[in-house]
């Protein structure tokens, strides 16, 4: 797949520390990857926690948002960068779907369907995810999600639960090139 470009969807959480701050700054380190143009940034979204056992009303709080690029580059490499990013954030991977510092999660890439040991895509439980659908068709009111359906009866269909968030309304205003 290298030397080809294609859309890509990624989404972005944050539930510990300064959040907005994690949020933005990771936004800066994907835009400034090799073989990414920015299309598009959302507004932030904040969402409750959700663990294994479901919706953690007492965990913190996340915060939400969902970018739009073009890459050139192999699912993989792009894999590899993202989890660097995460990792320069202070992402600790000790507990699954613990609270964390930064989480990026490939949603699409391209048409491309994956499943392997490292990456599914699409992102199998994204359809099922309103903070990540909200956000995403903030961007793109035409997204889709192969296999799946439109985002935005996907998103009916979750009850949506989320809401902007006022107070991180500016995620990436220097890198904002979409809607």
């Amino acid at each position: 797949m290298t030397g080809s470009t294609e859309r890509v969807v990624l989404a972005l959480g944050s539930n510990l520390g300064d959040r907005a701050a994690t949020l933005a700054g990771a936004v800066r380190d994907l835009a400034a990857l090799s073989g990414v143009a920015l299309i598009a940034v959302s507004p932030v979204y904040e969402s409750a926690a959700v663990k294994p056992g479901g919706v953690d009303e007492n965990a913190p709080r996340y915060l939400n948002a969902v970018l739009t690029l073009d890459y050139t580059g192999d699912p993989h490499g792009l894999l590899d960068a993202v989890n660097a990013i995460e990792a320069e954030h202070g992402r600790v991977r000790a507990e699954r779907w613990g609270d964390r510092t930064l989480d990026i999660d490939l949603i699409l890439f391209g048409e491309l369907s994956i499943d392997d040991d490292r990456l599914t895509l699409p992102h199998p439980r994204a359809a099922e995810r309103d903070f990540v659908l909200a956000p995403w068709l903030d961007v793109d009111l035409a997204a889709v999600i192969p296999g799946r359906g439109l985002v935005r009866d996907l998103l009916t269909a979750t009850g949506n639960t989320v809401h902007r968030a006022a107070d991180a309304a500016g995620l990436a205003p220097s890198l904002r090139v979409g809607p």
